[in-house]
């Protein structure tokens, strides 16, 4: 059975070494509003980028070596992977123009070197400017990605406020799938810093459920309709939700409308049609979570992610739960590990 990850970390692998592009990402994080990028050594001496916010608490690590095209391949054939689309984890949320070209350059480069087992999604500020643009097309066009990446929220802004309705139309017209990323903290992050686990993963969790739901209640998939967003972290667990924050009218006469009860056809429309989920080393989540998200909303919406390498192990046992641990038919297994993926990006596989 094929296997597809579509959570492949992507930085560049002279990340620690081109001082260009290191201080490229080390500059872009906004200092102004707490966030703490510094370069320090893991105990066996090894480089690693630290984000912390606020200081002292760190949200992310990368480590030399961790993102090199043969560590990916050396991976994929230890877990029985055959293809990864990669993107870069987090940090897009800040990166200049002109760090998000040198990105995609390695990111083409090392597709170049992976005999057709690695593609790469484009990494572009969200902003509506020509240059902006320009890049965009410069990846589909020269490049040949597969998929478009960015952040669940810019700063304060999550994707559905205004500022970004230029940037989407050209996505949605060039029809290109948009793998959504989470960030380090949600936008209201004080009350989950305290604890690691929490702020860690919990953190990135509210982060896609708010994205998405901001995304289904604005009505932007009306403007935009061929908007196809993939969220990471299980779309923040919004399979739970679904049905809850579904509106649905009342059957009684009320003395207040205290939700609204409009919209709920349109909102399960969105569902349907614009919002996926990558599954995110689904072994952590447990079988009856994920059972239950497949049947709730369909398996035909969710694909295999790893997070390569946050944990090098979470690929391997990512594959052999899904293959393994999951009570579902061969059909929605497939779909899951390869064909929604081969679907949605348009894989020539």
């Amino acid at each position: 059975m094929t296997v597809v990850d579509i959570n492949i970390h992507h930085l560049p692998e002279d990340l620690f070494t081109n001082e260009k592009i290191l201080n490229g990402f080390l500059d872009s994080a906004p200092r102004g509003f707490g966030e703490i990028a510094r370069v320090d050594t893991t105990p066996d001496g090894k480089k690693q980028l630290i984000l912390e916010k606020p200081r002292g608490f760190q949200n992310l690590n990368y480590i030399d070596g961790d993102y090199s095209a043969e560590a990916k391949l050396a991976a994929m054939d230890d877990a029985g992977v055959d293809y990864g689309i990669m993107r870069v984890p987090v940090w897009q949320e800040w990166l200049s123009l002109e760090t998000c070209r040198a990105v995609n350059d390695n990111a083409h480069d090392i597709v170049q070197r992976s005999d057709g087992r690695l593609f790469s999604t484009a990494c572009v500020p969200p902003w509506g400017g020509k240059e902006n643009i320009y890049e965009l097309e410069r990846c589909a066009g020269e490049l040949g990605v597969v998929g478009v990446q960015v952040a669940c929220h810019y700063g304060q802004l999550y994707l559905d406020d205004e500022v970004f309705e230029p940037y989407l139309a050209v996505l949605d017209k060039l029809g290109l799938p948009v793998i959504v990323h989470h960030t380090p903290l949600p936008v209201e992050w004080k009350s989950v810093i305290d604890y690691t686990n929490l702020r860690r993963e919990y953190g990135r969790i509210m982060d896609q459920g708010i994205a998405v739901g901001r995304e289904l209640f604005s009505g932007m998939f009306d403007k935009f309709p061929n908007l196809r967003f993939i969220h990471t972290m299980m779309g923040g667990n919004w399979f739970a939700n679904a049905d809850l924050l579904t509106p649905h009218a009342t059957t009684k006469q009320e003395s207040l409308n205290r939700l609204d009860p409009t919209g709920g056809e349109k909102i399960k429309s969105y569902l349907d049609n614009n919002i996926f989920y990558d599954m995110t080393h689904p072994h952590s989540w447990g079988k009856t979570q994920v059972e239950a998200a497949l049947k709730i909303s369909g398996a035909d919406h969710y694909l295999f992610g790893s997070s390569f390498p946050v944990f090098r192990s979470w690929m391997s046992q990512g594959v052999d739960f899904i293959k393994n641990d999951l009570d579902i038919s061969d059909a929605d297994r497939e779909a899951i590990l390869s064909g929604n993926a081969k679907r949605l990006f348009n894989l020539p596989i």
